[in-house]
């Protein structure tokens, strides 16, 4: 008879992932969508269960079922904004990520970049609301630009921030394109080919409202850049 497997763990309705941490450093996460109220519970409980000593994080959480996680695991912090769950300690923060927005109706996905950082290991340095459409707001920040190991730029419309960020500083960036514009915008593809199109070096692109896959490299650069 077959053995069960340590490094995971069988729910009926999902294996479970116990093991990211011995493979990669990091935590385990939760991709909340399309998943029920009752099943984001369970996933979240079995890997508190398994790893207390650390957070785990559950994104693009459905309010039906961030609702549920606040009732059922009082210990969890909600983040509404990101649409987020982290349940556990979070570590101690090895360098830092700034996470740059142009506009309000980014947040969601910064905040999202934002709590995927300091879950994965790294200080935040939010710096919101610094849009092409006033440049006086970015340049006013440009010492906390270069003072991060790394920066998440967060962008719709025309997706334009990142290549001026890339411009005024040497630090590694991560452009998100997001969602976020009119017609034209197609979704955030505009933003998406601006940013790949990019004529500023050292510009890494990840897909249309990833903030999480964002945070994850940033606050990978950002650790490997403070010595242990």
């Amino acid at each position: 008879m077959d053995q069960p497997d340590p490094r995971t763990a069988d729910l009926g309705f999902a294996r479970v992932d116990l093991d990211r941490a011995a493979r990669t450093g990091d935590p385990e996460v939760v991709y909340g969508a399309g998943k029920t109220p009752d099943e984001v519970v369970a996933i979240l409980r079995t890997l508190h269960e398994k790893h207390p000593e650390r957070a785990v994080l559950a994104t693009r959480v459905a309010p039906d079922a961030l609702a549920a996680v606040s009732e059922t695991l009082p210990a969890a912090t909600v983040d509404h904004v990101a649409r987020a769950v982290t349940l556990g300690p979070l570590p101690q923060a090895r360098g830092t990520v700034a996470i740059v927005s142009a506009g309000t109706s980014d947040a969601p996905v910064a905040a999202e970049a934002a709590l995927t950082v300091r879950v994965h290991g790294a200080e935040v340095d939010r710096i919101a609301d610094v849009g092409v459409a006033g440049l006086h707001r970015l340049l006013g920040v440009r010492d906390r630009l270069a003072a991060a190991d790394c920066l998440v730029v967060v962008a719709g419309m025309e997706g334009a921030l990142p290549s001026v960020v890339g411009g005024l500083t040497g630090v590694p960036i991560v452009a998100v394109p997001t969602s976020v514009g009119y017609g034209a915008s197609l979704g955030g593809v505009a933003a998406l080919l601006a940013m790949l199109n990019s004529c500023a070096p050292g510009v890494t692109v990840v897909n249309i409202d990833n903030g999480y896959g964002a945070g994850v490299h940033a606050a990978r650069v950002a650790r490997q850049s403070v010595p242990r």
